[in-house]
């Protein structure tokens, strides 16, 4: 099974506009002040000095470059607290409306409404602060962007995004997520370029059976996948008949119905699966006779965890190539989903708890 359209899932990525910003920003220090130059720095900014200046650093770098201190510290909470608030509630999709093309053109969207909330203002105020010059604009941009990014990507939550059909029903194309990396504590992979090199976890907490993971495919770490601890270390786990076995004892599952698979031209049959320990959720089978629904008995290694996904005659997982999947793989606990760039209603299942089903 190929892995680029199975089991990974995309991270998503920091700002990009600083890369800009030697190109972009009207530098305004050094050499010596004259009368010329003093009438300048006092004059108004002009109109595409400061579209360019709010595109890339935004409406809190636009408001700082015309010389409006409170505004720009106003937009930088008003807009933080904004997105925060969508990325809990969750986006809105157009059902049946695919907007894939919308995340890719997303940054170009941010810069033309941070150059349309400043611009505006531009002969309103004049550049007579220290902040103002565009030494102090850059840093003070850079400071409450890329440090902070950083630390809430590496350490809180990081969103990823789902192209693989490995965990529907509870992941589907083109669901985006946020995923917990304080969950499990924090290995070497937790934090981007290597610089966290540890060995093991730190402030580490151990996994529970049932939970929704990412973690870096061992094969090859530099992939991420994401799908569903079934066995911690010491269980005895095997497929008997399409049944999942723990130490010797078949799971409870239940028909749920059908569910319409938009990879198969009839409905797959739905079934409601609970683990030892009471998590509930939902899984498909496709076919009564699939590699997968027959298998060894697998006994997971102290440190290891046994993973499978969800949508058990498609997935690539610990009965096949993942295998074990080493406890400092983990990158973290999926938590919530906030947007689907296909249409697909997905407020039903925002939350992954494990609550599906009662």
């Amino acid at each position: 099974m190929k892995l680029g359209f199975d089991e990974r899932v995309k991270s998503g990525a920091l700002p990009r506009f600083f890369v800009c910003w030697t190109v972009a920003l009207p530098w305004d220090g050094g050499g010596p002040v004259t009368e010329e130059t003093a009438q300048r720095e006092t004059a108004s900014r002009s109109w595409w000095s400061t579209a360019l200046v709010s595109a890339f650093g935004g409406p809190f770098g636009g408001f700082l470059w015309i010389g409006s201190g409170k505004p720009a510290v106003a937009s930088l909470v008003v807009i933080s607290a904004i997105v925060f608030a969508l990325a809990y509630t969750g986006f809105p999709v157009l059902p049946g409306t695919d907007l894939a093309w919308l995340a890719n053109f997303s940054g170009i969207g941010s810069m033309i409404l941070g150059a349309a909330l400043v611009v505006p203002f531009a002969h309103r105020f004049k550049p007579v602060r220290w902040y103002a010059h565009g030494f102090w604009v850059l840093v003070l941009v850079f400071l409450t962007t890329y440090p902070a990014a950083f630390a809430i990507r590496s350490f809180l939550f990081q969103p990823f995004s789902i192209p693989s059909s490995s965990m529907v029903p509870t992941l589907q194309g083109g669901d985006y997520l946020f995923v917990s990396k304080f969950a499990y504590g924090y290995s070497r992979y937790s934090v981007p370029f290597n610089l966290l090199p540890i060995e093991g976890r730190m402030f580490g907490a151990k996994p529970k059976r049932g939970d929704v993971v990412v973690f870096k495919f061992p094969p090859d770490p530099s992939v991420d996948y994401i799908q569903r601890i079934v066995g911690l270390p010491g269980d005895k786990i095997q497929m008997v008949n399409g049944v999942l076995h723990i130490n010797d004892v078949a799971v409870g599952l239940k028909d749920a119905g059908t569910f319409s698979y938009e990879e198969r031209e009839q409905p797959a049959r739905l079934q409601r699966e609970t683990l030892p320990g009471g998590v509930t959720h939902f899984v498909l089978d496709l076919t009564d006779s699939s590699i997968g629904d027959n298998t060894r008995e697998f006994e997971v290694p102290e440190g290891h965890y046994f993973m499978l996904g969800d949508n058990r005659d498609n997935a690539s997982d610990s009965r096949f190539m993942v295998g074990f999947v080493p406890y400092e793989n983990l990158v973290g606990k999926a938590v919530r989903l906030f947007w689907n760039s296909k249409g697909t209603e997905y407020s039903s299942r925002q939350t992954l708890d494990g609550s599906v089903g009662k």
